[in-house]
């Protein structure tokens, strides 16, 4: 009785569930709309991973390591790393060119003619004269003879001669007139004047 009981009451059970699920018509709709799960084809096709060894297992080129704290070889933009040298140029001025100023050298000289003896042996006659520039300006007798009348020819021949005013600066050589008396001591003085103008000129 009991097992009659229980085995109605599981059919009639069974008959609710079933009344249930084919009174529902959009759960079986639903399930039989879901797509049916695709295998996924891990290697693109027409691509051999075996071929080439940089393409993955996924078909993609594998990204290059970046090991930290390593710098980038490649410079940043905007920046230069050449550094200007230390050394500096710098034009030096031109040196003004050195002028050297020497005393002006005196042009006022005097030059001494040798002695010159006297024919008859009067005595000796040496000249001297001073020239400025090529001028003769004076002229004066360093020897003469002395003694007796050769103190008063001697006398004529330097009073006609010497001194800034006498023959020789008006002449400006050696073509002197002869002193008259004093022929001997005229020609002496001539002498030694004409030597000391060749050392002067």
């Amino acid at each position: 009785m009991r097992r009659a009981l229980f085995a109605i009451t599981g059919l009639a059970a069974s008959t609710t569930a079933l009344v249930v699920l084919k009174g529902s018509p959009g759960t079986t709709q639903v399930a039989q709309n879901l797509p049916t799960a695709q295998p996924v084809n891990p290697t693109p096709q027409g691509v051999d991973p075996s071929a080439d060894p940089a393409v993955g297992p996924t078909g993609a080129a594998p990204k290059p390591s970046v090991t930290a704290g390593a710098p980038s070889s490649s410079p940043k933009p905007g920046r230069t790393t050449a550094r200007p040298s230390g050394t500096k140029t710098t034009a030096k001025a031109p040196s003004a060119p050195r002028t050297t100023t020497k005393p002006p050298q005196s042009t006022t000289r005097r030059v001494t003619g040798p002695p010159v003896d006297t024919a008859k042996g009067y005595g000796y006659v040496q000249v001297q004269i001073v020239v400025s520039g090529n001028r003769i300006i004076e002229a004066t007798t360093l020897a003469l003879p002395s003694g007796g009348e050769s103190d008063i020819h001697s006398g004529d021949v330097r009073d006609k001669y010497n001194g800034t005013g006498g023959e020789v600066v008006q002449k400006q050589s050696a073509n002197l007139n002869t002193v008259s008396g004093a022929t001997e001591t005229s020609i002496a003085y001539k002498s030694s004047l004409r030597s000391a103008i060749e050392q002067a000129f």
